[in-house]
């Protein structure tokens, strides 16, 4: 029988900790996907090929970002469910979750394989490496089913309080990535097709395992075709907790998206430079983006159950945790940058270009643990609208017109735009700080209704 966990319940630091650690792992071993991808091509296939795999990589994420919304609000909708101990409704939201996004999928993959020229003309995508871009794009469209699968999933089963199962099946499919990208690009040599479809049959293979093991231990949903179906009051929950996450999305996805704009205007160089940075920020970031989806779900579930006092220690504790773990590598990245760098790929004139870059960007990374802290209390409370408000002033506000400003007219170049991505996220925490204090955090935002407990849920 598959468990639940209630967060709610005991020790606040260990349950933290504990269930926060898989989160960690589980991101670390997602991102090895992408950061796989660029450094078997950057190796065997060069900066053009690399290019191609980051752009199109970027333009891959704007059509997961509905997905990932939607799984985000079900993270919210089950967790505080569970909470307050309304598990009867949990089949009606998984099935209308994994309908929606079925339907959601067949038409992504449509758009993107008709207008995936115009999309990557739109962000001036190097001549050179635009066949790359577009042969890695097209791959990875084809498998948008199996990456709206998985991560419904994984959202499903972390709201459940269960944390370590989607570790289990995301570590298979990075090693199933990286044993295919050496296959595919290293020994076959094609290039950035190669990495979409390693990554597309990795996605798979994980969706598929996923979906055996909860039969097996008799899932609360039971993958019968009568099962699948939209239940009209789920989906208005979904969505209103849901589309203010997947707008938050794409609104970072644009800005970044212009940010490469800006970038591939000073060649292909400087776009695997700054593609290589990315990769790498995969990496340095995830704890506290790890530590922001495992604050959110156990505040969710203590919220849920009336305990908003565990809401608050959790915040807190996390937050600490998270600083400790990003100021550490903070100063990693400031002592060695060049060797950084060169994992990617023996350019040293990529090397040379990026390291401005990355010194900038680094500077973000003391302050993501305290916005990604704070960003998961208030999703966790359901106030995703909220959260949406405040990265538009981010990403929107900030970051877009700082980077074109620091780059093309204070003529600071690739520095620059590394200075527009930490002004931006200290602009969201200012406005962070005013919402927590003034107390706004806690107004409801969700109602619960259920036969077994009739208790309004934060």
């Amino acid at each position: 029988m598959y468990k639940q966990n209630n967060l709610s319940k005991g020790n606040v630091v260990k349950q933290l900790i504990i269930f926060a650690l898989p989160f960690v792992i589980s991101n670390l071993v997602q991102t090895l996907y992408s950061v796989a991808d660029m450094i078997v091509v950057g190796h065997y296939n060069g900066t053009v090929s690399m290019s191609g795999v980051n752009i199109g990589s970027q333009v891959t994420n704007l059509m997961t970002i509905l997905a990932l919304g939607l799984s985000a609000g079900a993270t919210v909708l089950i967790a505080q469910s569970i909470g307050a101990e309304k598990t009867k409704k949990l089949q009606k939201v998984i099935g209308t979750l994994f309908t929606s996004l079925l339907i959601l999928a067949i038409i992504m993959t449509a758009l993107m394989l008709i207008f995936h020229v115009q999309i990557l003309e739109l962000i001036k995508t190097p001549k050179e490496s635009f066949k790359e871009s577009s042969n890695f794009l097209n791959v990875t469209a084809l498998g948008t089913i199996f990456i709206f699968g998985y991560n419904a999933l994984s959202a499903i089963m972390r709201g459940m309080g269960d944390s370590k199962s989607p570790l289990y099946f995301v570590t298979i499919a990075c090693l199933t990535n990286v044993i295919l990208d050496l296959l595919f690009v290293g020994g076959f040599h094609m290039g950035a097709t190669g990495a979409g479809i390693a990554t597309i049959i990795s996605q798979a293979l994980s969706m598929i395992l996923c979906i055996i093991y909860l039969i097996r231990k008799r899932f609360v949903f039971d993958f019968h075709l009568k099962s699948f179906g939209i239940d009209s009051e789920q989906l208005k929950a979904l969505l209103k907790l849901g589309l203010p996450i997947s707008v938050q999305n794409l609104i970072g996805n644009i800005s970044f998206l212009f940010i490469t704009a800006i970038v591939n205007s000073y060649g292909v160089t400087a776009s695997a430079a700054v593609g290589a940075v990315g990769k790498y920020n995969g990496f340095a970031i995830l704890p506290a983006i790890a530590m922001n989806a495992a604050i959110s779900t156990m505040c969710a579930q203590n919220l849920g159950a009336g305990r908003e006092d565990r809401a608050r220690k959790t915040f807190v504790t996390g937050m600490i945790i998270s600083c400790i773990i990003s100021y550490s590598i903070f100063a990693l990245t400031r002592l060695f940058p060049e060797q950084i760098l060169g994992m990617f790929v023996k350019d040293e004139a990529m090397i040379r270009v990026g390291l401005p870059y990355l010194k900038a960007f680094s500077i973000d990374y003391l302050l993501v643990p305290i916005y990604f802290s704070m960003n998961g209390l208030f999703i966790g409370a359901g106030h995703t609208t909220y959260s949406l408000i405040s990265y538009i002033l981010s990403g929107i506000v900030i970051r877009m017109p700082m980077a074109f400003l620091l780059s093309d007219v204070v003529h600071l170049g690739l520095y620059g735009v590394g200075l527009a991505i930490p002004a931006a996220t200290l602009s969201s925490i200012l406005l962070n700080l005013w919402f927590y204090y003034s107390g706004r955090w806690r107004k409801q935002t969700i109602h619960l209704s259920g036969q077994k407990d009739e208790r309004t849920v934060v």
